[in-house]
């Protein structure tokens, strides 16, 4: 039996214990709580399983696709789809910090060999440090989005400015009958501006002198994978509930709450159809749900009138659960549900933007922590986030 089915399997035996339970018209006792609650905790496990299984099949494919390299060797792996491209793509002759000698230089001045600082020149950072090699920058952006669910589901664009500003139209305006020879109703459009500003985030990684000399040690990746875990942890707080001081606007901060939950701990299936018909029609077809993982439990044990869950898991490969005919995804940066909190979103996150500004840079310290036989490495990014479109969005706060 697959895992997908396994997983298939509990649910219905959690849906026969809320049966039985309905058909006697009494809530769930003591026990059948205790057999719910431990099949959710296997059906949660299960999930997690899938999700690695999926990764490295994923993982796989790509190295086979790229002609065979084997596991062990380093995998140049891509970015999601952007608006703008983070790094060239021709191979023979790439130049600027994508050039095979910019990354060798680079690779140098990480362990503080002998470099050829000419080399590093075209990517000198105004504030101290390099930027980092474009095949290095897709391994930190690659595991940046694994700690980030927000750049998945958002537009991700790529700046070489600063500050910048973004026309919306807020409200739209009508047509209306005009009887013959009569004055034209007037209906003008509302327009606004949304300004994107970068706000930078950094992160101080220690290596042991030991660790730099050992030439079997993956010192760039390993230190491409913490950059990205830490900066897109950082993010991801920002990118949900983020409230514009000295960090991006997250889209939790101006999006409509369009219901108000009862209890200040718990949702109703009432509530949720609420929120999923308080967002406007044209924003409903590539909508998304996002929650704490403390809410997913929750909803995961409400049924319909007909004692159906409403939860709906996804038996695809890579496909999402679903609610109310929608993807869910959860997020631990979105406030657990709790008195007054905004505890659910739903609405098309393609209209929150994420505006990067160009280049990671990082920053070695030779002599900082000397002492202690350490050797010290700042990554920085710049990056801010607003919803264009605030309509397109909207929370159930709790009470």
């Amino acid at each position: 039996m697959s895992l997908r089915e396994q997983r298939a399997k509990l649910v219905h035996q959690q849906r026969e214990i809320v049966t039985a339970a309905d058909s006697e018209s009494r809530g769930m006792t003591v026990d059948e709580l205790g057999k719910f609650d431990a099949i959710d905790d296997e059906i949660v496990s299960l999930k997690a399983t899938i999700d690695r299984a999926e990764a490295v099949e994923a993982d796989v494919r790509a190295i086979s696709d790229a002609g065979g390299a084997s596991v062990a060797a380093p995998v140049e792996t891509r970015a999601p789809a952007t608006i703008a491209a983070i790094a060239p793509t021709t191979t023979e002759n790439r130049v600027g910090t994508a050039s095979p000698e910019y990354r060798d230089a680079f690779r140098g001045y990480m362990r503080g060999a002998p470099t050829e600082t000419r080399a590093l020149e075209v990517g000198t950072n105004s504030e101290g440090g390099y930027l980092v090699p474009d095949q290095w920058a897709t391994q930190l952006v690659d595991a940046r989005n694994e700690e980030n669910v927000m750049r998945g589901l958002a537009t991700v664009i790529v700046t070489t400015s600063g500050t910048f500003n973004v026309p919306t139209v807020s409200s739209q305006g009508s047509a209306s009958w005009t009887t013959e020879e009569a004055a034209h109703t007037e209906s003008d459009p509302a327009f606004g501006i949304v300004q994107f500003s970068p706000y930078k985030a950094s992160t101080l990684v220690k290596v042991s002198d030991e660790l730099i000399q050992d030439n079997a040690f993956d010192l760039e990746g390993y230190l491409a994978r913490e950059f990205g875990r830490r900066i897109g942890a950082l993010e991801e707080a920002a990118f949900i509930d983020g409230d514009a001081s000295s960090k991006p606007k997250g889209t939790i901060y101006d999006a409509g709450v369009a219901v108000t939950a009862a209890s200040a701990t718990a949702v109703t299936s009432l509530e949720l159809i609420s929120l999923f018909h308080g967002l406007a029609r044209q924003y409903r077809d590539n909508a998304t749900w996002l929650m704490h993982d403390d809410t997913v439990q929750l909803v995961r044990k409400l049924v319909d009138g007909n004692s159906q869950f409403i939860w709906q898991p996804g038996m695809q490969a890579s496909e999402p659960d679903r609610l109310l005919g929608r993807p869910v995804y959860a997020s631990s940066r979105v406030p657990a549900p709790t008195t007054a909190k905004k505890a659910i979103v739903f609405g098309d996150l393609s209209y929150y933007w994420i505006a990067d500004r160009a280049g990671i840079a990082v920053q070695r310290l030779a002599e900082l922590y000397a002492a202690n036989g350490q050797i010290g490495y700042i990554a920085s990014s710049r990056t801010s986030g607003a919803n264009v479109l605030a309509a397109a969005v909207k929370v159930l706060q709790m009470a």
